[in-house]
């Protein structure tokens, strides 16, 4: 059962935190989760243990994070943004899979050193109900990007059933080749590892988009 904790008051006469800074503390708590799940796991590990690693306050943890399996959303969150980032940047004419192997990074450039720790949720998150949630919750809220995307792709507004279908269709993909890619890198992530999975995904994606975009 995921563990819960209810504090969300802000910390009295203190100004609140940008969004950039709220995201780099938010960031600074999941790497300090993941380290500590995958050294004791997931039911060893607490709140304050968690909040004591990111050197933050508990009640600055449970105020940005609703439980301590919720943690690791900043990691993931970075996989799924640089989908998104390359279909944003997909330009007309150009087939998608080809867009993928020239474009397609896994995690934004400037996160290249979070790529293991993200795996390593991924293949926790097997045998750990609460972290796949956490997952499949995210993969579910990037579905409308996609479907903003590829709403200009076949022509019909985003909220279509038939543009939803597209936009679930393709976070299966992402999903399912994300997941080999975590347990084909379980020793560890080489430049071999990410451009094999580059290409697993364009070529999973390329019988799709053919008959459809």
């Amino acid at each position: 059962m995921a563990s819960q904790r209810g504090g969300t008051a802000n910390l009295g006469g203190r100004p609140p935190l940008s969004d950039e800074a709220r995201r780099q503390q938010g960031l600074k708590i999941s790497r300090a989760a993941v380290r500590l799940f995958r050294e004791q796991g997931v039911a060893g590990t607490s709140g304050a243990q968690i909040a004591k690693a990111a050197g933050v306050s508990e009640r600055t943890l449970w105020r940005l994070f609703r439980t301590k399996e919720s943690c690791v959303q900043p990691l993931l969150t970075k996989s799924l943004d640089a989908f998104c980032e390359v279909l944003r940047t997909w330009p007309a004419g150009r087939d998608l899979p080809d867009h993928l192997r020239a474009n397609y990074t896994f995690v934004p450039e400037d996160s290249r050193a979070d790529i293991d720790a993200l795996l390593a949720v991924v293949r926790m998150s097997r045998s750990e109900p609460a972290l796949r949630a956490a997952w499949l919750v995210l993969q579910e809220r990037a579905e409308p990007t996609l479907a903003d995307v590829l709403s200009g792709r076949l022509g019909l507004p985003p909220d279509t059933p038939e543009v939803r279908l597209a936009a679930a269709t393709m976070n299966a993909a992402l999903r399912l080749v994300t997941d080999d890619f975590a347990w084909a890198t379980a020793n560890g992530v080489t430049a071999d590892e990410v451009t094999r999975h580059r290409k697993r995904l364009a070529d999973t994606l390329r019988a799709y988009t053919s008959r459809m975009l």
